[in-house]
């Protein structure tokens, strides 16, 4: 595309106006050696800046062109409104022009600085006592505007990975979302702040739905008039999907459902995790010691006396573990008793409780995601090819969380990720706000056609 071939002339540009900088800068020390040898310099000068520019525009993906989100979904009434209302789904995803294009850059850029300039939402903190002991926090924020529809919504959000309400990424979102009529309401997962004490012998895990359960039942009995928009962020979107498809009653009063960037079967993903392909095993690794550091921040309420379920649990493999496969193994699967990491696994993916969501479900997905294995991604092929509330958005850039946009090098405050999020959100509700009278939970679009007729 046009843009890929300014980028590249952009790096040739600069290369080469800086080899011929070093070239000039020592022609007069080169003349003094030989005349003869300038030119095998310069040969060699000039192999080494096209060396470094290979090597550039095959780390920085450079020549990979941008496009429109690719989309799997059915031919319905709400879905051609969906993608009308929302723009950034069908409009061209354009990266920062120089890095944007690089997955492992994009996930970097998202785990080190979360967000370019992050602002400070003014939240609520709630304590929710669950029955095994545990104490479930979430923070609330209020609307600071009124929404489009006149209507109160209230997002539920579940974020990453051993994440929180104080995250970058979540407060760029949360003050995106109130500027634009939403309560927000994000779970902090258990453990997951440093600050807060455990107050039983258990922490978050990659589907338990408890705490953020907790949450939405807070929120409909605080908010009777309030309706939900669920919104889940890698690990968060697991398990936002696998809530909404555990029990009918958890969709009571939700709008619709977005997930971003999840792996969809922790079973089918360690596999993944262990290769190197994408440097996967590195980013396991790394993963691997965020969670060691958060399980030992909390070892005397985990593993404590009163800690029978943690009995067993091997410390010393904890400390020398380099896999999230493993400490899952020989800490996580142990607090809710399962008896392998393949039962811990297979019980806690939303892969066998997504297909009983109902409400319209956006679930989006980036191809070059260093996390998330594209063998994975037919699983939300399948689901979108299949249920007509489903539409399954695949970028070819954007990394892990990351989605940045921007012009050259500096990328905006505002991520793509974010608009898409909100933009599917307004759609969403504008549609139920003057969708025809025939189109009911319980009416097909095919019972308005033949109405009609």
């Amino acid at each position: 595309s046009l843009y890929s071939h300014r980028c590249v002339a952009f790096c040739i540009y600069w290369l080469l106006l800086f080899s011929r900088i070093i070239m000039s800068a020592h022609e007069s020390d080169v003349h003094t050696i030989s005349p003869e040898m300038p030119a095998m310099f310069d040969g060699m000068k000039l192999a080494a800046v096209a060396t470094v520019l290979y090597i550039i525009v095959r780390c920085l993906n450079l020549k990979s062109p941008t496009a429109p989100p690719d989309l799997i979904y059915q031919d319905t009434a709400v879905n051609r409104f969906l993608l009308k209302s929302c723009s950034q789904l069908t409009k061209e995803y354009i990266p920062p022009l120089l890095w944007g294009k690089s997955g492992h850059l994009q996930t970097a850029l998202y785990g080190k600085l979360g967000r370019v300039s992050s602002p400070h939402p003014s939240g609520i903190r709630k304590y929710l006592p669950m029955q095994d002991g545990a104490t479930a926090t979430f923070d609330l924020f209020e609307p600071l505007g009124d929404h489009r529809t006149g209507d109160d919504i209230t997002m539920v959000i579940c974020p990453g990975i051993g994440n929180h309400s104080e995250k970058h990424y979540i407060r760029t979102f949360v003050d995106y979302a109130q500027k634009d009529g939403y309560r927000c309401a994000v779970l902090n997962h258990l453990g997951a702040l440093p600050n807060i004490e455990l107050t039983s012998p258990r922490m978050f895990t990659y589907g338990c739905t408890w705490e953020f359960a907790s949450m939405v039942g807070y929120i409909k009995r605080a908010y009777p008039n309030t309706q939900l928009i669920v919104v889940g962020f890698s690990l968060g979107g697991n398990i936002v999907c696998k809530f909404l498809g555990e029990n009918k009653a958890n969709q009571e009063r939700v709008l619709c459902c977005v997930s971003v960037c999840q792996g969809y079967s922790a079973l089918r993903a360690q596999e993944t995790f262990l290769q190197w392909d994408q440097f996967r095993r590195f980013y396991n690794f790394l993963m691997a010691d965020n969670m060691k550091k958060i399980i030992l921040s909390h070892r005397h309420s985990l593993f404590g006396g009163h800690s029978l379920k943690m009995i067993d649990a091997d410390l010393s493999r904890l400390y020398t573990a380099t896999s999230l496969m493993q400490i899952d193994d020989n800490i996580m699967r142990k607090f809710h008793g399962h008896r392998s990491l393949k039962e811990y696994y297979e019980k806690e993916s939303c892969v066998h409780y997504i297909h009983n969501v109902n409400v319209p479900l956006l679930l989006v997905n980036s191809a070059d995601d260093p996390l998330v294995h594209d063998s994975l991604l037919t699983i939300p092929r399948t689901l979108a090819a299949k249920k007509p509330n489903v539409i399954f958005a695949l970028t070819l850039h954007g990394g892990h969380l990351g989605f940045f946009e921007g012009a050259v090098l500096f990328p905006q405050p505002l991520t793509w990720m974010d608009k898409v999020i909100v933009g599917y959100a307004n759609a969403i509700c504008q549609w139920e706000k003057q969708k025809p009278p025939c189109q009911s939970d319980h009416l097909s679009e095919g019972s308005c056609l033949k109405e009609k007729a």
